[in-house]
């Protein structure tokens, strides 16, 4: 019982039996002007619904009369871009005052009839309206008169839920509407991942420097490297913080450049962090790494801090040989260190992941694993 008179208690019941009953507030007002003629208010609807903006308004009015909270993406709120938009919204127009005229008669003569039936069952005298004529016995009419209210009732929330499911199909999104926002949505989704990446590698590099550098620190026992492990942590932590704050600042300001992000120009900083940490770094530069492209370098700069993550984290201490080629149409990385026996297979982890997700965003090649007895990580990505 409770769960059939739930739609009583339910805002959204009222808001949409007013929703119907707002197109007749027009159609009242044309009938002191023509009552011979009370199909014509639909004729201006036609030209109404081909205007684009008047979607949008109608698609307002359903999100916030039709479904509870007002944020129904089912509804479009953008104006109309097409023809077929255009005659999608004329039906619609003409639909909804066909559905707010039942609802209007409904609602003024279902309560008319349960208050001739209370009368006929308290006057023995025949009751004669436009609508019924009441003959019966007065004493046959008492059990009827429930009959027009719940019917009422049904009305009210059947026509409800139907002018619900009409908007859906006829305000809904168009099919370019839908292909923008499933494009808006995967952008969203690119970005998030982005981000994480970016968290995982900058965070990711600088703990692992500061743990390696605080275990060499502790077994050392040796007051002067112990002062030079703790400026690296302090340094690592500081360039950390900044690659905190450029990420941060990408979540707050959604139009920040992303050239505000390290490019390979700034690989110094990688190579002593990870010398700092205990790493024999052999480095060799060729080409001009300040004209990359900035999406490249950028990208470039985060595969080589997770290389050398990856190696202090899994390695330790080891030579490490970095190689960074900027020939004519290809950025060339290769990262090498011993192979030993702590150093995850091809495919585990989500270092190497990120570092075959961010070559091929770029169209680039990536190959990580065993090669002639080292670890390799070997990145080509195209400038162009």
């Amino acid at each position: 019982m409770a769960r059939f008179l739930h739609p009583l208690v339910r805002g959204t019941t009222y808001t949409r039996w007013l929703h119907l009953w707002v197109p007749m507030l027009f159609v009242s007002v044309w009938m002191f002007v023509e009552p011979s003629k009370p199909w014509a208010p639909a004729v201006p609807l036609i030209a109404l619904g081909l205007i684009p903006a008047v979607r949008r308004g109608e698609g307002v009015q359903a999100r916030f009369m039709l479904a509870p909270g007002g944020g129904d993406a089912a509804f479009s709120i953008a104006p109309s871009a097409t023809w077929r938009d255009r005659w999608r919204t004329v039906l619609w127009l003409e639909v909804r005052m066909a559905l707010g005229f039942v609802a209007s008669f409904i609602t003024v003569w279902l309560p008319a009839a349960a208050v001739l039936l209370v009368k006929a069952a308290l006057d023995a005298e025949p009751i004669h309206t436009p609508v019924m004529t009441l003959t019966l016995p007065q004493w046959a009419y008492a059990p009827l008169v429930p009959l027009p209210l719940l019917a009422l009732y049904g009305s009210v929330v059947g026509l409800g839920e139907l002018i619900t499911a009409l908007a859906r199909r006829l305000l809904g999104p168009s099919r370019a509407e839908r292909l923008a926002a499933l494009e808006e949505r995967t952008e969203q989704l690119l970005e998030r991942t982005r981000i994480a990446r970016e968290l995982h590698d900058s965070i990711g590099h600088a703990l692992t420097v500061a743990v390696v550098q605080a275990g060499a620190a502790r077994a050392a026992g040796d007051p002067a490297f112990t002062d030079r492990a703790l400026g690296a942590i302090e340094d690592t932590g500081r360039a950390a913080l900044e690659d905190l704050e450029r990420v941060l600042g990408v979540l707050r300001e959604a139009e920040r450049p992303a050239s505000s992000r390290p490019t390979l120009t700034e690989a110094d900083r990688l190579l002593e962090s990870a010398r700092s940490s205990g790493a024999k770094v052999d480095a060799e530069v060729t080409g001009p790494v300040e004209t990359v492209p900035g999406p490249v370098s950028r990208e470039g700069y985060r595969i080589l801090q997770e290389s050398l993550t990856n190696v202090l984290r899994h390695a330790g201490s080891v030579p490490v040989r970095v190689r960074i080629e900027v020939a004519d149409e290809t950025l060339g990385l290769e990262v090498r260190n011993p192979l030993t026996a702590d150093i995850p297979g091809p495919g585990r982890g989500s270092g190497l992941r990120g570092i075959r997700e961010r070559a091929a965003l770029l169209g680039g090649r990536a190959r990580t694993g065993p090669d002639e007895g080292d670890w390799q990580v070997h990145v080509e990505l195209p400038l162009r």
